[in-house]
């Protein structure tokens, strides 16, 4: 059984609604994807910040998953399709974020109640001491600090969204400055989750938020690379940039 989705002879019902009749020239995409992924439509607050944040994870300059993308078109330049695929299947946590693991991370640290203070201190303590790392936090181009994760939390705390998950994102990077003796830098998954969190979205969802958004960046560079072809190049260089060791 399936929630989502019915085609008609005479229309096309998502989520109990008529796709042309109600839905077309009313929702956004960002609203549309909202009422897709949960099957509500989204209050102005969870509208509001979807699009801030896809806006924030878009795009990162020629990180892997672009350059596999593009050098797939360019070795087959009629698949656009298998291209995108290319570099979705790269957007793990190392080059797409940790937002998932953030949420899960956040979520455990909710569950232990009390302060969030105190919890923040005992989960980055119970990390360090087991020689983890904790998601959500390092960045290999961004410091002192990631300036997509500080307008984020400047903007939740401005519109009144902030809430516990936010809160215990703050608590965990001063968990994580004393359990590591020095500041790291919480990049752009932390607030990205803790606000989704707050918003009421399901940790299992968060994951879908970077991916919407990623793909949307990399068909920015396949239209770009069908204009002014890069993949060969970029081949070439990473040939070059490897010695063969017999």
């Amino acid at each position: 059984m399936s929630h989502i989705s019915q085609a008609h002879p005479d229309r096309v019902e998502v989520r109990g609604r008529d796709l042309t009749g109600d839905l077309m020239g009313r929702l956004t995409f960002t609203e549309y994807f909202h009422l897709l992924l949960t099957g509500e439509e989204p209050a102005p607050a969870q509208r509001e910040f979807l699009d801030l944040l896809l806006v924030a994870i878009a795009e990162h300059g020629m990180m892997p998953t672009n350059v596999a993308a593009r050098m797939t078109l360019a070795a087959d330049p009629g698949a656009l399709q298998g291209a995108v695929a290319a570099g979705i299947l790269g957007a793990g946590p190392v080059l797409l974020g940790t937002a998932e693991e953030c949420a899960k991370l956040l979520g455990d640290a909710r569950a232990r109640g009390g302060d969030p203070a105190a919890a923040g201190r005992a989960v980055a303590a119970e990390i360090r001491a087991a020689g983890g790392k904790v998601p959500g936090f390092g960045h290999p181009v961004h410091k002192p600090v990631d300036p997509r994760a500080e307008r984020i939390l400047a903007l939740a705390a401005e519109r009144g969204v902030a809430g516990e998950h936010v809160a215990l994102a703050h608590a965990l990077r001063d968990g994580v400055e004393e359990a590591w003796g020095r500041p790291l830098v919480m990049n752009v998954s932390m607030p990205i989750a803790a606000v989704l969190l707050d918003l009421g979205f399901d940790a299992r969802t968060v994951k879908a938020i970077p991916i919407l958004a990623r793909t949307a960046s990399l068909l920015a560079h396949l239209a770009e690379e069908r204009d002014a072809p890069i993949g060969f190049a970029l081949a070439a260089a990473a040939e070059h940039a490897v010695s063969y060791e017999p």
